[in-house]
C-alpha cells in the first residue's frame, strides 16, 4: 500500500483502526518493519509520513451512531542543514571547541530524537457541530487545486478565503485579472437640492410701467396658462357686434 501510494497512483484510500494519529503512524511503521522491507525505524516512518496527507477519523458511540470526529492533516518535517562552520572564524582553541560542540549537539539530536512529522486537526466535531480549527497547509492546497475542476476550484478558493483568509496561489500559466476600479460620480454641492420637500420656486417678472405710471397689462400666453387660454377661446367664439355708422344729414 505504501509503495503504490508513492509512485503508482494519484491517490490512495484505506481504512485503519488506530485511535489516534500517532498510533496510526506507529502501526503502519511496525507493519513495514515486520514485512522485512525496512530495518531502520526512522526510515520506515519517513516513508509512511510521505504518503499520509489526511486522516478522517470516525467514531461509533454507545447508541450505535457513527460520525466523523475529526479530520487531521499530516505535515512532514523537512530535514534542514543546520550545521555551521563558525569554528573557522574562532582564533582560540576554546572557541573552536564550543562551535564543534554545537554541531555535535545538532547531530545527536537528529540521530536520536528526530521529529519526522507534525499533525493538526483541520476540523473537529464539537458540541453537535463541526468547527474549523486549523487551516490546510500550503503544500496540500496546491495539490488539491491541481486535481480540481474549474467550478470546484472556484468554490474551494471561496471557502479558503471566507474561513481562513487564505488567497489561492497562482497556477502555472494563470494570468491575473486586473482589478476593476470603481469610479464614483462627484455631484457638485450647488446642484443638490437640500430641501427635498419644499415646493419649487416660481419665476417672478418685474411689472412693466406705462408713461402715466400705471401697470401695463401683459398679453396672456395661451400655452403657459390653460385657464387664460380657455377664456380667450370663449371670447373669440362670441359674435362681434359692429357699431352702426351715422351718416351726415343731406342738405335740403
Amino acid at each position: 500500500m505504501i509503495q503504490s501510494a508513492q509512485v503508482a497512483s494519484k491517490f490512495t484510500l484505506f481504512t485503519h483502526h488506530a485511535k489516534t494519529f500517532p498510533d496510526l503512524i506507529t502501526a503502519l511503521r511496525n507493519s513495514m518493519l515486520r514485512a522485512g522491507v525496512f530495518k531502520d525505524e526512522k526510515t520506515a516512518e519517513e516513508q509512511v509520513v510521505q504518503v499520509m496527507n489526511f486522516d478522517i477519523h470516525l467514531v461509533k458511540d454507545f447508541r450505535g451512531v457513527r460520525y466523523i470526529e475529526r479530520i487531521t492533516e499530516c505535515i512532514p518535517v523537512e530535514e534542514k542543514n543546520e550545521y555551521t562552520f563558525d569554528h573557522r572564524n574562532e582564533k582560540t582553541l576554546e572557541g573552536k571547541l564550543d562551535k564543534f560542540m554545537d554541531n555535535a549537539a545538532i547531530f545527536f539530536g537528529k540521530t536520536t530524537n528526530r521529529e519526522m512529522y507534525k499533525y493538526r486537526n483541520v476540523m473537529e466535531y464539537i458540541n453537535d457541530s463541526y468547527v474549523l480549527t486549523n487551516p490546510i497547509s500550503e503544500t496540500n492546497i496546491k495539490e488539491m487545486r491541481i486535481n480540481m475542476e474549474d467550478t470546484d476550484m472556484v468554490n474551494f478558493d471561496k471557502f479558503l478565503e471566507k474561513n481562513w483568509g487564505i488567497k489561492p496561489p497562482k497556477m502555472p500559466g494563470e494570468v491575473s485579472k486586473p482589478e476593476e476600479k470603481v469610479v464614483e460620480d462627484v455631484v457638485p454641492v450647488s446642484s443638490t437640492n437640500v430641501e427635498t420637500d419644499a415646493a419649487p420656486k416660481m419665476r417672478t417678472r418685474k411689472p412693466v410701467m406705462t408713461k402715466e405710471g400705471q401697470v401695463a397689462r401683459r398679453p396672456v400666453n395661451s400655452t403657459a396658462n390653460p385657464q387664460a387660454r380657455s377664456t380667450r377661446t370663449n371670447s373669440q367664439a362670441r359674435p362681434i357686434q359692429k357699431r352702426p355708422t351715422i351718416k351726415p344729414e343731406e342738405e335740403n
